[in-house]
Order: C-alpha cells, then structure tokens, then sequence
C-alpha cells in the first residue's frame, strides 16, 4: 500500500533534516514525499534538495505562494497519489523506523479508512526531552462532544475520503485538522481504528502549541466547527477541553525553566 506523506514547509532549515531523515528510516518503503513550501528564504530548498536523490524519485518538491499551512496542506493532498494520505510537519518526525509499517499493517485489506495514534511532545532545542504525552483511545461515537479527538499528526486517512468528503477548511485558521477529523468520524462516520503506539515527535512551539493564546484561540474555532456541522457544545465541554490543555502548557514552563 502506497502512503502520501504530506509536508509544507516555510523557512523550515533547523529541522528540516530530522523529519527527512525519520522518513528515510521507515522499513515501510512504498511511500512518497510530496514537499509545500511557501517560498521559504532560508536554507530549506537546497537541504531538500540534497535529500532528493536519496529518496530515489520518490519526492515531489512545489514552491509557490500559498494562503497558509492548511492551503499548503490542501495542495499536497490534491497532488497526492498515494492510497493512504498523512501529513508530517516540518519541525515533526516519526518516533522509529516502523510507524509507516504498522500504519500499513493496520490498514491493508482492512475495512478501515482511518487511523491515529500516540504523540510524544519535546523540547523544541533538545528532541530527546519528551515534555508530555498524547494518549489516544478508540474513538467513540460523540466522544469529539466529550472533548475527545485523535492527536493530527498521527491522523491517516484513505486518500479517496478526502475526494468524498473534503480537505481543510482553511477559514479555521489553526482549527481546520479538528474540523477535517471531526467531519470525518463523527459525521461520515468512517470506520477507523486506535493503533496503541507513538507516531509522531512533535516540537512544541508550532501554531497549537506556542502559547496559552493560540491554545485559546484554537478552542474557539474548534466551537465554529462543531456548530458548523450541527453540533451543540456545552460550557463544560469547552473547560474539558481547555483546562487540561492551559495546565498542561503551565507545567510544561515550569519544568522548562528548573
């Protein structure tokens, strides 16, 4: 099965190497690469670019003017040919070698459209300090209300759901990847699966993690996607959802600076 690895890039140098080099470690190989940078001014294009033999014709690299992360995420997924789609952002990169592997597993010859895992957050300077955990589950029906949903960096999905039912809602802003999961299984009801292992290493610092405003700002959006599609949260569902993201993001300060 061929997996669509979806990475936009913009001024992406300092990390650029390690998500590349997590890529080319995978024992899974039927894969390819497809590269969305936004026009980035630093070293980006050339690192890529001396990656690119190596990936043995198996990497695509677009350099345009896009409308955002989500617009270049939506480009990348249009350009995709692979049966099986995910993203990988540019300060990202997979916990080992077999996370391609177990995807594939999970999913050949399976009636499964979806699946999610674990995510390891980690110190934006030192990528051997986990900072916190995401744990998923198995998703349930109506769990997205009970402020469940998967950790997107470790969300795949069929390439033909999102000819179905759609990409990124870009007027989300930094909500847009809850608004595509939550369209996807809580609404179409995909039939999906919880794979119990680490994906994805996650640099903290990016646009849901960098600071108690975006954390806020995101939940907002969040309340426009679930009323969006026909949904009705509650109060609690937003303190559910916000205060152990807000504590999480205290601790995660305060370890940072003892």
């Amino acid at each position: 099965m061929k997996i669509s690895i979806i990475t936009a890039t913009f001024n992406s140098s300092a990390t650029m190497r390690d998500t590349l080099d997590s890529i080319l470690s995978q024992t899974h190989q039927n894969w390819e690469l497809i590269i969305e940078d936004g026009l980035s001014n630093d070293d980006t294009l050339s690192i890529v670019r001396k990656y690119e033999p190596l990936c043995q014709g198996r990497m695509r690299i677009f350099s345009e003017k896009d409308n955002g992360l989500y617009d270049a995420m939506n480009r990348g997924i249009a350009r995709a040919t692979g049966d099986v789609v995910g993203i990988l952002n540019s300060d990202d990169f997979y916990h080992d070698e077999h996370v391609l592997e177990d995807i594939n597993r999970a999913m050949e010859g399976q009636p499964i459209d979806c699946v999610y895992g674990d995510l390891k957050f980690i110190q934006a300077e030192n990528k051997d300090k986990v900072v916190r955990i995401w744990k998923g589950s198995q998703h349930k029906k109506g769990a997205f209300l009970r402020g469940w949903h998967p950790a997107h960096p470790t969300f795949y999905a069929r390439r033909e759901c999102f000819d179905k039912f759609g990409a990124f809602n870009t007027k989300y802003a930094v909500s847009a990847d809850f608004e595509l999961m939550l369209r996807f299984l809580e609404v179409a009801e995909l039939p999906n699966c919880y794979i119990n292992r680490y994906f994805i290493k996650m640099r903290m610092g990016g646009e849901s993690t960098g600071s108690l405003r975006n954390i806020i700002r995101g939940n907002c959006g969040i309340l426009h996607a679930l009323r969006d599609n026909g949904f009705k949260p509650s109060l609690l569902f937003v303190l559910r959802r916000m205060i152990p993201k807000i504590w999480a993001t205290i601790r995660g300060r305060l370890h940072l600076t003892n």
